[in-house]
């Protein structure tokens, strides 16, 4: 597939043609290749490797080394999809400082496109400074998964009128500081659909039901290569774990019974 190096202006074309952005993780420059050369737009190098690749039980243990080690391998596979790095735990909103400084890692260091950060309005005057410096920043409200702890565990959204009223001023509040889209996770669909309407930039759903601009999925879930457990929001494509299992297997079984040469 020839196509030119999707950008912030290519995302907002998109969203302004109402075609769908099709966003998906990815942790590896092997995995990057695939995922770009099959169309997609976005890739997050989501803070969720540290479950899905690292083997830990959070995302809360991923550190910025991690997620610049991993940014840099995705970059390097990737040819012409938008890049986004996820700012992992406590990187950002301790100092504004130090936020800054752990995002220039990012667009500097890793060659991502751009930053995506947990927080609604609390976060706005953070993002604000961020955008005024030239880092283009992704927003994401709803379910944190950064925050399930605080939060006693997973849930949906949105469901009370106060949660939604905050949920819609916290996409108002992003989108004034200045990000570029805003993902949605975990969110009800009705407020979901409330806060895409209002919008001028795209929204990217996660368990937010079909209302948004565009739709993120974990890479491995749609694989079947994350067997620890199947989100309900996800859907498997293809059951990666038993081919690679199967193929695995039979190497195995060829080269304990000497057929491996034998079949070259």
């Amino acid at each position: 597939m020839n196509r030119k190096k999707i950008t912030i202006r290519t995302l907002k074309e998109l969203h302004s043609n109402n075609t769908p952005i099709v966003c998906l993780t990815s942790y590896d420059a092997q995995m990057a290749k695939i995922v770009d050369e099959a169309g997609v737009d976005l890739i997050l190098v989501g803070d969720s490797l540290g479950m899905t690749v690292l083997g830990f039980d959070t995302t809360l243990p991923v550190t910025v080394d991690m997620m610049i080690h991993h940014t840099s391998a995705v970059c390097r596979g990737n040819k012409t999809a938008f890049v986004v790095g996820d700012m992992p735990f406590l990187s950002y909103g301790v100092s504004d400082a130090e936020t800054i400084s752990n995002a220039a890692l990012f667009l500097q260091k890793a060659g991502s496109d751009a930053v995506k950060l947990e927080g609604g309005e609390n976060m706005a005057p953070l993002i604000s400074k961020m955008v005024n410096l030239g880092i283009p920043v992704m927003g994401h409200i709803g379910l944190l998964p950064q925050s399930v702890i605080k939060e006693g565990g997973y849930r949906k959204y949105g469901k009370t009128s106060a949660e939604a009223k905050q949920l819609i001023k916290d996409a108002k509040a992003l989108e004034k500081a200045g990000v570029f889209a805003i993902v949605l996770e975990g969110v009800s669909d009705e407020v979901t659909k409330q806060i895409t309407g209002l919008l001028d930039i795209p929204t990217i759903g996660i368990a937010s039901g079909p209302s948004c601009s565009g739709q993120i999925q974990v890479v491995n879930d749609i694989l079947g290569l994350f067997t620890t457990f199947i989100p309900k929001h996800s859907k498997q494509y293809v059951n990666g774990a038993e081919l690679f299992q199967a193929g695995i297997g039979q190497y195995v079984k060829d080269l304990k019974s000497a057929q491996f040469f034998g079949n070259n």
